[in-house]
């Protein structure tokens, strides 16, 4: 591979939740940078299908369980070597007002949304800083700079992903390692679309009345797209970008500054 294609050439990307949506963006957008790419998801058949078009590794695993994510990254080491970029992407939202949020959703939330990236940046920071060249992109969400209604637990762990970032990135400011966090709006995912199909039900509204409610928050009037999302962590992981980290950035149309 010549020129911008490759501009990860030699890397090893891992990318959790990468079986649809922003993380299937993602893996796609790294390999053809050129990156090695293993992509950890729950359910094998998306990794592994999206593995093969792509030329990567698939590895199924939980990221909210500790041991199964470690598993996961030996699995990822012994077929493309050390760990250079991480991309923790795997992430979900589940509504309910604040005084139906039982603890039980509080917990799945955080494992999910904060403590698995917690996990994953524990696995992949030794390695990094040793080699002295490492980058951290975490995909969080507009909801980790703003407050949404009915999800509350997701916006706590996504403001507590962006809190780690920050931290992080000071703490291997002088290592060689990046640590930033990506954020994006609603996006035109099966995730959002989900959504949309709750709100109509719940609501007795349409779909496409559903649909406008969520991109009026953008200013630009439109879901953002998967790709946009991965352009954007490819670029943090590519060359000339030693001096960011510790950011958050918004990829949502102009929603938040």
């Amino acid at each position: 591979m010549e020129g911008s294609s490759a501009t990860l050439g030699g890397r090893h990307a891992l990318v959790t939740g990468a079986g649809r949506g922003i993380g299937a963006a993602i893996a796609r957008m790294l390999a053809a940078r050129g990156a090695r790419v293993t992509l950890v998801g729950r359910t094998a058949a998306p990794i592994e299908g999206l593995a093969a078009a792509i030329g990567g590794t698939a590895v199924a695993a939980d990221v909210t369980d500790e041991a199964a994510l470690a598993r996961a990254f030996a699995r990822a080491e012994d077929v493309n070597g050390p760990v250079d970029i991480l991309v923790n992407n795997a992430g979900a939202a589940l509504s309910a007002p604040f005084r139906a949020l039982d603890r039980s959703h509080w917990d799945a939330m955080l494992a999910l949304n904060l403590t698995s990236v917690y996990t994953g940046c524990r696995l992949a920071l030794p390695a990094m800083t040793e080699r002295g060249w490492g980058r951290i992109v975490t995909v969080a969400s507009t909801a980790g700079l703003k407050g949404y209604p009915y999800v509350a637990a997701y916006v706590a762990a996504k403001h507590g992903v962006i809190g780690l970032t920050r931290a992080l990135a000071l703490e291997t400011a002088r290592s060689g390692v990046t640590v930033n966090a990506v954020c994006p709006g609603y996006t035109d995912t099966d995730l959002v679309g989900g959504a949309v199909d709750r709100i109509a039900e719940r609501t007795g509204r349409t779909r496409a009345a559903a649909l406008a409610d969520l991109t009026r928050t953008n200013p630009q009037g439109r879901l953002v797209r998967p790709e946009e999302v991965a352009e954007t962590v490819a670029f943090l992981c590519g060359p000339g970008t030693d001096a960011l980290t510790g950011q958050a950035i918004a990829v949502a149309g102009g929603e938040v500054g």
